[in-house]
């Protein structure tokens, strides 16, 4: 039977893998989670004096570096002076070198928000009029390339890790104290302590490069690392650290001295555990919330106790699952997992649900703020694939308890059947006894009679030959009776062990014949399934920006956009998919004035997230219906990227204008987008 289940083992944990794997490399470079919401001078505007600083706002505080903000000219040479500095609130600037020439400049900035996630981007602005400019800014991002993927990939361990280790401790002792001498549940839980600790290590190298250049050399830089550890992600990281140490120890006694101590003894260790488990998980657990998205925000008092709570939650659930899964396939015969302790695991999971269901409810209004931040955002849509995850789980979790259920029945429907053959063994076991003795005592009573005739036969042969040899054949008679009886003690130890090991073997295949135990593993095999894909998904929605933050920053766009309409300027923003890989966006529209005659038209390409998008060409045409005129081609140039810009676009009348933009992604993906708009 463990051979036809291993395998089946084995092929399910390579799919959940490679489903895992799927769900993280379609998660491209993190998502910033401090939105740039403003911005001075503006994106794309046109100024008549060059100014004396570039100021930047963003939703949030960030941790600024002396490179943090640059500016660069047409040529790419730097043109900001000292280093950035924090003018009020969330607003920071720096400074720029006096005579300015006219032309288009680039401003580019990497910074990380206050919940410990990298942020990056850049825009143009001209002075006088826009020009040719050769800086490229389609490499800033943050967090991807080969770092992010590593530092996303310790994330995901680090979770799992902790849920593992701390799930699979809570289960020994609240579910199963018997299992604290199952080899394979103490693997489990050591594994999940050296699984969190190598990746906290990790983690700790990789941060300084992922938060800055996203270079692969730069990971053992001692000057990063340094830079790193007087920042609160490496304080919580650092802090993590030591409390693995005391979770060590923790191991240590409960798979150790707790196995060994009596009744008495094990009562008081078990209320001692308890405690100090609880304040060790309770600390890792705020080594996260104290850094991730719950230390920032609305209500961040109340969020991260929230999000311990969430994460215990999801430890004694996911992690007891895993503990209770390795237990039913890998626990001895003679120390099964008993109905009892699957019941006890139940009530505990039932638990967990109910807190993660009231903490996740919570969070989710505190990360979306709106029904339609569900759909319209990335956080929101990656939340729905949790809540329908969890969903499945909760499910398949209804069918474990209806197995444990049964298992009980059986347990109390037999008890007399159990007493009746326990009297029946204690009965052969007395017969065995009997006969044993009655053989035992013939065979005393053989060798006294052969020992008596040994003697008279001594004795003759001594009074017969004088000088002879005496006591020589008694010898040679004991030693061959006393080899005699070791090689039947050691034949009898021999057949003792092999019916050890059939009535073991028996055991086992009674038992894992048994519909309902077996029924029982295979709805807790695919618990732990959905489990691994649900842990991926969360590990996503920790590195995505919240649907509140990215509302609020679409919001103050459309603030300066309309602040710019009313000035006169006329802004249109249409989405759209050109069908192929990668070509989903939004194209922005700038016409300045808005009026007959020459006008100032830019073009502004983002990808879904806010991310400047650069596509192959960009085509605008004006149409005017009503007065059968155009359409009127406009071919812009391109600027810098996700930027193209045209001057002296003529419109010959006022009225109600149709404006269609064609956009190509690839060369053979592309979309043509159109809105009307009043123009004079």
């Amino acid at each position: 039977m463990r051979s036809l289940v291993l395998p089946r083992v084995r092929t399910l944990a390579l799919l959940l893998l490679a489903a895992t794997g799927l769900l993280l490399a379609g998660a491209g470079p993190v998502s910033a989670h401090a939105a740039l919401t403003g911005s001075d001078p503006q994106q794309g505007a046109v100024v008549d004096k060059a100014p004396t600083q570039v100021s930047l706002t963003f939703s949030e505080k960030v941790a600024l570096s002396d490179d943090s903000l640059r500016v660069l000219d047409p040529k790419g040479k730097r043109i900001d002076r000292g280093d950035p500095a924090n003018l009020s609130g969330t607003t920071y600037a720096v400074k720029l070198h006096s005579g300015l020439p006219d032309g288009t400049y680039t401003v580019t900035y990497q910074v990380v928000s206050e919940d410990s996630h990298p942020v990056a981007g850049a825009y143009t602005f001209s002075i006088g009029a826009p020009s040719q400019t050769t800086v490229s800014v389609s490499g800033q991002t943050a967090g991807g390339g080969i770092v992010g993927a590593l530092y996303g990939f310790g994330r995901y361990v680090s979770y799992a890790g902790f849920i593992v280790m701390v799930g699979g401790a809570a289960f020994v002792l609240a579910c199963w104290q018997r299992g604290a001498g199952v080899r394979a549940l103490q693997r489990l839980v050591v594994s999940g302590w050296l699984a969190l600790t190598a990746a906290t290590l990790g983690l700790l190298l990789l941060r300084g490069s992922y938060t800055s250049t996203g270079k692969v050399g730069d990971i053992f830089d001692l000057e990063l690392l340094g830079q790193v550890l007087q920042t609160k992600t490496g304080a919580a990281l650092v802090s993590r650290l030591l409390l693995l140490a005391a979770a060590a120890l923790f191991i240590a006694v409960l798979f150790g001295a707790y196995d060994k101590r009596e009744d008495e003894e094990k009562r008081d260790l078990t209320f001692g555990l308890a405690i100090g488990g609880t304040v060790v998980a309770a600390g890792l657990a705020a080594s996260w919330a104290m850094s991730e998205h719950a230390s920032t925000g609305l209500q961040a008092g109340i969020a991260m106790p929230v999000d311990v709570l969430h994460l215990l939650a999801v430890a004694g659930w996911l992690g007891g699952l895993s503990a209770l899964l390795v237990a039913l396939y890998w626990a001895p015969s003679d120390t099964p997992v008993e109905a009892s302790a699957v019941r006890r695991f139940s009530r505990v999971a039932f638990g967990s649900v109910l807190t993660l269901i009231a903490t996740g409810i919570y969070q989710a209004w505190r990360q979306l703020g709106s029904w339609s931040a569900f759909t319209g955002t990335r956080y929101g849509q990656l939340l729905l694939v949790k809540i329908g995850l969890v969903a499945l789980l909760v499910g398949i979790a209804w069918i474990s308890r209806r197995w444990t259920a049964r298992l009980a029945e059986i347990v109390v429907a037999r008890p007399g059947k159990a007493k009746e053959a326990g009297e029946a063994k204690e009965a052969v076991d007395g017969e065995n006894k009997a006969i044993g003795g009655g053989k035992k005592a013939e065979v005393e009573g053989e060798k006294e009679h052969a020992a008596a005739r040994t003697t008279t036969s001594a004795s003759a042969t001594t009074s017969a030959s004088a000088g002879g040899k005496k006591g020589g054949a008694p010898k040679g008679g004991a030693s061959k009776d006393g080899g005699s009886k070791g090689v039947g003690s050691q034949r009898a130890a021999q057949l003792a062990r092999q019916q050890a090991a059939i009535d073991t073997a028996r055991q086992k295949q009674q038992r894992d014949a048994d519909p309902n135990r077996f029924g029982l593993r295979r709805t807790v095999l695919a618990e732990a399934g959905v489990a691994v894909v649900l842990l991926a998904v969360t590990t996503m929605l920790t590195s995505t920006e919240p649907g509140r933050t990215e509302e609020e920053a679409r919001a103050a766009t459309s603030a300066s956009s309309a602040e710019a309409s009313s000035a006169g300027a006329l802004t249109l923003d249409m989405s759209f998919d050109t069908g192929g890989e990668d070509g989903q966006g939004v194209v922005r529209i700038d016409l300045d004035p808005a009026r007959v005659g020459g006008n100032e038209m830019h073009v502004y390409v983002q990808r879904p997230n806010g991310r400047a998008f650069d596509i192959p060409e960009v085509k605008v045409a004006f149409t005017l219906e009503s007065q059968d005129i155009g359409p009127l081609p406009v071919v812009p140039d391109h600027i810098s990227t996700g930027h193209w810009s045209a001057s002296g676009v003529q419109i010959p009348m006022a009225g109600e204008w149709k404006i269609a933009v064609t956009v190509r992604t690839s060369d053979i993906d592309q979309a043509t987008v159109s809105k009307n708009a009043q123009i004079g």
